[in-house]
């Protein structure tokens, strides 16, 4: 049974809303190849901080930077000043953008202490000016990620729901595996809604949908490590039924292509660094993953962690030849 059907965001279709989430550090240009390559309505990028983004710094333009497989792409901004969000949305249509994503649920510290973020949800003032002045600021739709509110003593989503409908067209809701009361902000607009927080299962999206009654998801870290199971929720939320997880030699070339472009994108030394994190999510569970980790998290040389996935791969590769 299709439990999800295409949403409009704006002037945008969303065939099959089941998005990657934006995360930072996480879903970078390579990650996102990797996800859109198994299947996902809809990748954002990593928050972008919006100062560094009008100055252009290296960091802002890597996170900027995405694929045509991606198309429509969204932009994921951060940050507390309505004039400096509504710029730097303007450079980010300019640079491809298909919908422009405002970051209101970061709960980092250094984030909230910049009144970014999370922080945003104690003064819904500031957070409809920042709305509006990126709305106004660009010709494509603008939506919102937030969560239920700064704190439990504080559940503003609603309201901020409403806030957002009267300025734009989507609301991106995170949650914190509260589903149900995603549904109170369901009821208060008239605006897609997307329930997202610890859905790492067919079962939880299911769930997450039933509680909600939100017209999509949106993953995060059910796909780290997993670039594969967007596209599986997509097709089970779909018409298409059960998709099994890609064979063992699959995921290890899925690991090493994006391994390849992490160098290419960040260099050798940022990339290999930047790349243990995923290498522990791909090969998690698997006996004697713990050691490679220790072992790979020691090496600087990429083709000597490559020769070793490899040779750790090899023996389960060679069983399932056999």
């Amino acid at each position: 049974m299709t439990l999800v059907k295409p949403i409009r965001i704006g002037p945008v279709e969303v065939a099959s809303p089941v998005i990657l989430a934006p995360m930072t550090a996480v879903t970078d240009l390579p990650f996102r190849r990797a996800v859109k390559r198994y299947g996902a309505g809809l990748t954002v990028s990593e928050m972008i901080a919006s100062q560094a983004m009008i100055r252009e710094t290296r960091q802002s333009l890597q996170k900027a930077m995405w694929d045509p497989t991606e198309e429509p792409v969204s932009m994921q901004l951060a940050g507390c000043e309505p004039q400096v969000m509504a710029e730097a949305a303007k450079l980010n249509e300019q640079r491809g953008a298909a919908i422009i994503d405002i970051n209101m649920g970061c709960p980092v510290k250094k984030v909230v202490n910049g009144w970014a973020g999370s922080a945003l949800m104690r003064d819904l003032t500031t957070a409809a000016a920042i709305i509006d002045a990126t709305v106004k600021a660009v010709k494509v739709p603008v939506t919102l990620k937030t969560r239920m509110g700064w704190d439990h003593n504080s559940l503003n989503a609603p309201e901020l729901g409403r806030v957002a409908e009267d300025r734009t067209r989507c609301q991106m809701y995170k949650g914190e595996a509260d589903w149900s009361f995603v549904r109170k902000v369901k009821e208060a607009v008239s605006i897609p809604v997307i329930v997202n927080g610890d859905i790492n299962s067919i079962e939880d999206s299911r769930e997450a949908l039933r509680q909600s009654g939100a017209d999509g998801v949106m993953i995060g870290r059910g796909a780290y490590g997993r670039p594969w199971f967007v596209g599986q929720v997509m097709s089970e939320l779909g018409d298409s039924g059960n998709r099994p997880d890609p064979s063992l030699d699959e995921q290890l070339e899925t690991m090493l292509t994006q391994y390849d472009e992490m160098l290419s994108l960040y260099g050798t030394h940022t990339g290999v660094n930047l790349a243990r994190k995923h290498i522990g999510w791909y090969t998690k569970g698997l006996p004697g993953s713990a050691e490679l980790r220790n072992l790979v998290n020691q090496q600087d040389d990429p083709a000597t962690v490559v020769t070793m996935l490899r040779e750790f791969y090899s023996p389960w590769l060679a069983r399932a030849a056999a």
